[in-house]
């Protein structure tokens, strides 16, 4: 075997897209009204004392400015079902949030409704990573969902769902 040595974007795109990831919506009130970016780089457990989780988000973004200076900001583990909710929060259309079912904590953190899990988190910590910065939340609150159809699963740049395990 050999090893690739294009790497190239477009290269290390398409063989991290081997890597199959949960896809997390990160919300907020800011002035007034709803801002939320999605991401396939969350990461849950990167520390339990305290309680951390972690993404990655392009330097080129123009919400995460925004969302970032929140008092709260609610993450929404999305579900199988939730295709739709995220390509429209991840559109760069006037209103990503019409239609949404959401849920909005007394601190302003948005959670949207069915997902597999929620926190509610502030920034910790961000850090510098090539063309992206790595950011660490501190969870200040957790939700699970016991009739969650599972989550959604992003999988060779494309929606996936894990199966259920039938009960015996």
């Amino acid at each position: 075997m050999s090893l690739n040595a294009d790497l190239s974007p477009d290269a290390l795109r398409r063989a991290f897209s081997g890597f199959p990831s949960g896809v997390a919506a990160l919300c907020s009130t800011v002035d007034g009204k709803p801002e939320g970016i999605v991401a396939s780089s969350f990461t849950v457990g990167v520390s339990l004392d305290p309680p951390l989780v972690m993404f990655a988000v392009q330097k080129k973004s123009r919400t995460w400015p925004v969302l970032r200076g929140s008092q709260r900001i609610g993450v929404s583990i999305l579900a199988s079902g939730h295709e739709d909710v995220c390509l429209q929060i991840a559109s760069k259309s006037a209103d990503r949030f019409a239609g949404l079912d959401l849920h909005t904590t007394e601190s302003g953190a948005i959670l949207l409704q069915n997902a597999a899990l929620w926190l509610e988190c502030s920034v910790e910590q961000e850090m510098p990573a090539g063309d992206h910065d790595v950011v660490l939340l501190r969870v200040h609150g957790t939700s699970t969902q016991e009739n969650s159809p599972g989550p959604l699963v992003f999988h060779a740049s494309a929606f996936h769902h894990l199966k259920q395990p039938a009960l015996v």
